[in-house]
């Protein structure tokens, strides 16, 4: 009966054994493997995939170019330099690459913020780079480079920088001569031996003897010039750069799918019990933001506003206010329409609901807008104002991407990463575009138009090189105290750009800024030009005039 019985089992194949381990919905992740005494899943070993040459050969150019950019270097040209150079030395060194199409991108976005860096670089354009370097690292892996899946890569750069540096080793080991990995007397013994009989060859030759001792004295400087230039911690860094970059070229790509979310939302027909809340909902906000625009648009379009009107009020604090509103709204929609609701057979009908508060949040951006160009209207163009065109299109992109979302049946895992990287979009804008120079080429169009009310941003914010190349038509207004203060002003930056042009050129070409030097070229006196005020206290005197005039429309 056994042996009957015996015959009748059949052996369980690989994947039944993994269904009646995880069961028949779940999920495993690549290469995961079940745990056969019924414990936690295991994953298997990492595979690290064989040492070659180039990869070497670019993890020291990597360390080599961080030590002359970073810690040798004095500015942003450098860094500016680091961001053209590092990819391709990532693009030659990485052994598996898998190129997602967002390397496409990501190169050009580099490339033009170091151009950015070369002509004025900001803080802000430094760290943008760094992590636009760390996405096209993933990208070059195969990785999308979604902005949370970035901090986890980031985050275990130095555990994949730990174990490539030891593949390394090991990899080294194998190919070091026999001789090395034998008896260390073997070694020993021979090299005591050459030292010994050279040393005495040396001696009965006293010709031998100087050529050895200059030989000697000439290594011993060299040694002791390289050691006084090097210092204990730039060593340290180059440990750290060497480090990360080995987690660079060779990443923990399994880790950070791990931690990957699905884009997949599967919807079957089901009444949901939130429905009756969601509807009552969306017809509560379309009836409040209908009436709310009304009200706005009757008060604040088309209309000439008083001497003594609160621009302040409305035109800035008014239009965060509803900038916060609007995204509320994209909260909101996001949170009502996911899980049981896409799932709903009457979802339709909500779609609809959902329609008319998009088109009516669409013209409350609009009236956001109206509000920030009101200010500028009143007073003139500013960084913050640009900060805050580019924070409100940053949030209507966001609201139409959760509309996106409801059309498509997307999950929230989908959501945030667009809406990240829209974000993320908007400050590499504001990065690399010429803001300055846009600011003060606007406000001096309006001054030089008639309308002196933009000079207060021109006295009261500072501006980069780039920015006050743009302020030299004002030496022709016909406002007189307009003209002698940004005289004043243009005369004190030129003593300035006199100064860090030779402060850059004692620190070398890392801190090369070439809007520092073109502003140079074009404050320098030309032959027929009025002579340049060099008495301070008249240049003190003339802006301060400028100041005060400007201040009315503060």
């Amino acid at each position: 009966m056994s042996g009957s019985s015996g015959e009748g089992e059949r052996k369980l194949t690989m994947e039944e054994e993994l269904q009646l381990r995880f069961g028949p919905g779940k999920q495993r992740y690549p290469g995961e493997m079940p745990a056969l005494d019924g414990g936690e899943r295991t994953r298997p070993p990492v595979e690290q995939p064989p040492v070659v040459a180039r990869e070497i050969v670019a993890l020291m150019l990597l360390v080599a170019l961080c030590d002359l950019t970073i810690y040798r270097g004095q500015g942003y040209a450098g860094l500016g330099a680091l961001f053209v150079a590092a990819p391709l030395l990532l693009m030659l060194g990485m052994v598996r690459r898998k190129f997602d199409r967002s390397c496409g991108l990501l190169a050009p976005l580099l490339g033009l913020l170091a151009i950015r860096l070369f002509w004025c670089g900001s803080p802000l354009a430094v760290l943008i780079g760094l992590a636009l370097l760390c996405g096209y690292a993933m990208a070059l892996s195969g990785l999308r480079p979604y902005v949370l899946q970035a901090i986890v890569f980031a985050g275990h750069l130095v555990s994949a920088g730990h174990r490539g540096l030891h593949h390394y080793s090991q990899t080294l080991g194998r190919f070091s001569p026999a001789i090395l990995r034998g008896n260390v007397f073997a070694i020993v013994l021979p090299a005591m031996t050459l030292v010994a009989f050279g040393t005495i060859f040396v001696m009965a030759n006293p010709d031998l003897v100087k050529s050895f001792n200059s030989g000697w004295a000439w290594i011993v400087e060299a040694l002791e010039s390289w050691t006084s230039q090097v210092q204990g911690m730039e060593i340290l860094f180059c440990v750290g750069v060497g480090w990360l970059g080995a987690g660079l070229l060779r990443p923990d790509v399994q880790q950070v799918v791990a931690s990957d979310g699905s884009d997949y939302v599967s919807v079957e027909s089901a009444k949901s019990p939130l429905y009756d809340a969601v509807r009552n909902t969306l017809v509560m906000v379309i009836g409040l933001f209908a009436v709310y625009l009304v009200f706005e648009f009757a008060t604040l379009w088309f209309r000439v506003f008083p001497k003594g009107f609160h621009y302040s009020g409305y035109a800035h604090e008014g239009a965060a206010w509803l900038t916060v509103a609007l995204g509320l709204a994209t909260l909101m929609l996001s949170i009502l329409f996911r899980d049981t609701i896409l799932d709903d057979p009457r979802l339709p009908w909500l779609k609809k609901l959902a329609w008319a508060w998009s088109a009516e949040n669409l013209l409350l951006a609009l009236a956001v807008f109206n509000r920030l160009f009101i200010y500028v209207g009143f007073n003139g163009m500013t960084q913050m104002r640009v900060i805050g065109l580019l924070g409100v299109a940053s949030v209507l992109g966001g609201f139409a991407l959760v509309v996106w979302k409801i059309a498509q049946h997307r999950n929230f895992v989908w959501l945030i990463r667009r809406q990240l990287w829209t974000v993320s979009f908007a400050a590499y804008l504001f990065a690399v575009l010429p803001v300055d120079a846009f600011v003060n080429s606007y406000n001096v169009n309006r001054i030089l138009a008639g309308d002196p009310a933009p000079s207060v941003q021109i006295s009261e914010h500072p501006t980069s090189s780039e920015g006050l190349l743009f302020l030299s038509p004002l030496l022709d207004c016909s406002n007189e105290t307009i003209r002698d203060g940004i005289r004043a002003l243009l005369d004190q930056k030129l003593d300035e750009a006199e100064a860090r042009s030779l402060e850059q050129q004692r620190l070398g070409w890392t801190a090369m800024q070439c809007a520092d030097e073109r502003l140079l070229v074009h404050l320098r006196p030309q032959p027929g030009d009025p002579a340049r005020s060099v008495n301070a206290e008249q240049r003190t005197s003339a802006f301060a005039k400028f100041r005060k005039y400007a201040y009315q429309w503060y």
